[in-house]
This record gives C-alpha cells, structure tokens and sequence, in this order.
C-alpha cells in the first residue's frame, strides 16, 4: 500500500510495523515478513493446515515455497514440493521436504505413484495453467489454496465447475495482508530461523546498484529462495 522498497527511508503507519526481538543479520531479518505471511496464511486460512496431514507445494523453490514447506513440516506434515529443475530436487530434500518432483507437467501422476488417494492439501503458487493437475492431485475432501501465479497465468477462461473440479476436491484462494500473520506467530517464527529449526533460504543478497541484476536474477527463475537487496 506504500511505496519505498527500495528507499533509504520510508515512512509507514504505526499499523504496518510488527515488532519482533532477534539477534538474525538484517538481511536474514528482512527476507523473512511477505514470504512467512504468504506461507503461514495460505497454510492456516486457506488450508487450514493439521498434523499428520499431506501437503503439495507446487511452485517450491519460490521463496514462499521454501517457506511453506518449512512450516508445514515444522507443524507435523507430511510435504511433497515441485521443481522444474532435476538439479534442484536434492536442494529440496536438503531443505527437508519429504518427496520431491520434478514438474514435467504431470505432477498428479507422481504424486499418486507414492500416495495413491491423492494429498489432504495443495498449495498453488505457479499459476492456472497447472492448476488442473494440482486438483487431480488432491484427496477427495482435500483443499486446494490458490495463492502465486509464477507463470503469470492469474485467470481461467470459460471456468465451468462441475467440469474443471475433481468430484469433492475444494478450491479456495489466499491473498492476504500483514495483519493475518500475528505478532506472536511472526516471533515465533523468526526464534525457530535463529535456532536453526525453521530452514528458510536467502538464496543472495544484493547492494542497492545491483538492483537490476536481482530482477533478472529472480525472472530467470535463477534462485531457490530469497533474493534480498539491502541499502547498504
């Protein structure tokens, strides 16, 4: 809502401010606020995430796909990510996703190789040119939440339900704000990152001149993570 990502100095309401007591490196700090409130909204109101449960990140080497990941398994699910990169599948499992895939295009074919009946939940962040295969991935009574378009594809020509949705697949969507990730849960967080508990990736950080470098960085789809630029 306020200009000044890439100010020096920037004024915000006293409502856009969330404080927090850590000791992490401001880069490591600053990369963590959009993406946890992305993951953790997603997670909790558009799944509604439980332990025990399945999840489907599609989309996982994108920052709020590291993320969520992390916090799925940090609350007790079982988590399958996708890559289109085979190179990046072992980064995943390192980041301690359990069933890795690489996306070919037929991620619901993989998906029910390892679990036939399909996961409890799925969370869309590359967009509706896969959000078909997403839903035949998921559970009857399972959730799907969309949330990213990576892709750039946002909308579904000629949507008619009963042909698009597998028979009792729900699609729900998450596009949040800060207030829907609490201060309690945000410091929460940002302890279980300094201890070493809550994997979340800075892929690189950039001085403020390399500004240019960082966008092609992130539209070639060149980090697993985030990318951060500080001012100085």
């Amino acid at each position: 809502e306020y200009d000044g990502g890439y100010a020096e100095y920037t004024v915000v309401p006293v409502s856009s401010v969330i404080p927090v007591r850590t000791d992490l490196d401001w880069a490591t700090l600053g990369a963590l606020p959009e993406m946890l409130q992305t993951a953790h909204g997603s997670l909790h109101t558009g799944l509604a995430i439980r332990p025990g449960q399945t999840l489907l990140v599609r989309g996982g080497t994108s920052s709020v796909g590291v993320a969520a990941a992390a916090i799925a398994k940090e609350h007790g699910l079982t988590v399958f990510s996708t890559t289109r990169d085979p190179q990046r599948a072992e980064v995943l499992r390192d980041l301690g996703v359990d069933h890795p895939i690489v996306d070919d295009g037929t991620v619901a074919a993989q998906v029910r190789e390892i679990l036939p009946e399909g996961v409890d939940a799925a969370l869309e962040l590359v967009g509706t040119n896969v959000l078909p295969d997403t839903l035949r991935a998921t559970a009857v009574h399972g959730t799907v939440c969309f949330t990213g378009m990576l892709s750039d594809n946002w909308t579904i020509p000629d949507f008619y339900p009963i042909g698009y949705l597998p028979n009792g697949v729900r699609l729900t969507a998450y596009g949040g704000e800060s207030s829907d990730l609490p201060v309690e849960a945000f410091q929460r967080y940002v302890d279980l990152v300094a201890e070493g508990k809550l994997p979340v990736r800075v892929e690189r950080v950039f001085a403020m001149d390399e500004i240019g470098e960082a966008h092609r960085v992130m539209q070639d789809g060149g980090a697993v993570g985030k990318l951060v630029v500080r001012v100085n």
